[in-house]
């Protein structure tokens, strides 16, 4: 990585991972992690970057990286450097690039099988010079079931599908996405095999990089073209709509655990983590989990220990050193992405609602499952939670302040969630939310 000018602009250095915050130096850096694994060497490589330069705070993403803010330019050379002597980058996680391929966190017994595709997939895609420079960004995802929905929101999602000749089988999704204008994705092909899936990925970039408008996704060539024209084209880019097989030399697994009935999981509150609760977990992989922590869709981090004498060890280190955790998917969960705290596009203080809407649910045995974002973007991923929270716009008083409106959205069913309330106050939205979760 370059040093940086303050002649350069910015935007540049979106294909690393960087977008400049609020202000005239502060820069937030985006680190992919493959498949949301992470090692105990890079979590306290990343805990001693955040204690330097990020004020010892970090946030997990739905997709399973992590972000450092409130970073100065001139720090960003010696970041990346150290980034990369453990491994880990933040090239192609922002800008028109294949981003970080995320991997199913329900750890189903076919959690090892999305690992090893999730692994492949971002072995051969992610920083590849082939597969930059799109029109905007793409998304891969990879899922042991179809319940959580996240196959919908991908340009590419992948559900496992059975085995057959001990040989994963895949359903494709495709074009999906959300923000503004949320957009299932539809079924290309279904059982398809695990050896076909990188050659087919390739026809869709194809497709993509050739005939979408510069700054749109996939969805948006989906939308003019229709699905009968999309995959003619996807035809003629493979030349048939299952191309040729490429031989998977990957190992049957890549994450420890496989055989453990149950994943240990620490709960962090609107995925933002301390440098000293990532150190006391770093501690925790390198005494019971094989130095493995697992970052979830959920913005918690997960361990899978190699048995369940393991797995109750480590419960009990943690009880110890006063962590709190669940074995099993807590009722709790609360996404949020970092809003107007961080990023120049959050319009609401997502954290501060997340604690709200928490003290409301602290009442219940059981809580839906709640997303907030601090925009329409919808990084959060608001449409597959129980209950979706937007901050859709700012309004300006006759006082001259300008005072945020929501959208919440509810999901019911499989699919992605419908909107329930629009242009609601902050104190209706606190209402509505507590009318559905009580």
């Amino acid at each position: 990585m370059k040093e940086r000018e303050e002649t350069v602009d910015p935007r540049q250095w979106r294909i690393d991972g960087i977008y400049q915050q609020a202000g005239d130096n502060r820069f937030m850096q985006r680190i992919k992690v493959p498949a949301g694994v992470l090692g105990a060497s890079q979590a306290r490589q990343v805990a001693e970057l955040a204690d330097r330069f990020a004020g010892a705070r970090l946030h997990l993403t739905c997709r399973g990286s992590i972000e450092l803010h409130d970073l100065a330019a001139e720090n960003l050379p010696e970041i990346g450097r150290r980034l990369a002597l453990v491994g880990l980058t933040g090239r192609g996680a922002c800008g028109g690039a294949v981003r970080g391929v995320s991997s199913s966190a329900t750890f189903s017994s076919e959690f090892a099988s999305c690992q090893v595709l999730a692994r492949r997939l971002h072995r051969h895609f992610a920083g590849h010079p082939a597969f930059e420079g799109l029109p905007k960004k793409f998304k891969i995802g990879v899922e042991g079931d179809a319940s959580g929905g996240r196959h919908l929101i991908q340009d590419l999602g992948l559900v496992h599908a059975g085995v057959k000749e001990n040989r994963s089988l895949w359903d494709v999704w495709c074009a999906g996405g959300l923000g503004r204008e949320p957009q299932a994705g539809f079924l290309l092909g279904e059982r398809i095999p695990e050896e076909r899936i990188i050659p087919l990925t390739e026809g869709i970039l194809r497709v993509y990089r050739e005939h979408a408008a510069p700054g749109r996704r996939l969805k948006h060539l989906l939308r003019e073209r229709g699905e009968k024209e999309f995959r003619h084209l996807l035809r003629q880019a493979t030349g048939e709509l299952y191309p040729p097989q490429v031989e998977n030399r990957f190992a049957g697994s890549l994450t420890v655990g496989e055989g453990s009935e149950t994943p240990v999981i620490v709960p962090v509150f609107a995925g933002e983590l301390s440098t000293r609760l990532l150190l006391r977990l770093a501690d925790a992989a390198e005494l019971y989990a094989a130095d493995v922590l697992l970052l979830t869709s959920d913005q918690d981090i997960a361990f899978l220990p190699a048995t369940n004498e393991a797995g109750e060890a480590l419960v009990r280190w943690f009880r110890e050193n006063e962590t709190d955790t669940t074995t099993v998917a807590h009722n709790r969960v609360c996404r949020a992405c970092p809003g107007n705290h961080e990023c120049r596009m959050g319009l609401v203080p997502t954290r501060e609602v997340a604690a709200e809407i928490g003290r409301l649910a602290d009442q219940l045995d059981t809580c839906p499952s709640i997303a907030i974002s601090g925009c329409p973007n919808s990084c959060s991923q608001p449409q597959l939670a129980d209950i979706g929270i937007v901050g859709s716009r700012l309004v300006k008083g006759e006082d001259g302040a300008r005072t945020p409106r929501f959208q919440v959205w509810r999901r019911t069913g499989l699919g992605l969630g419908e909107q329930y309330g629009d242009e609601l106050t902050y104190d209706e939205l606190l209402n509505t939310v507590q009318r559905l979760i009580s």
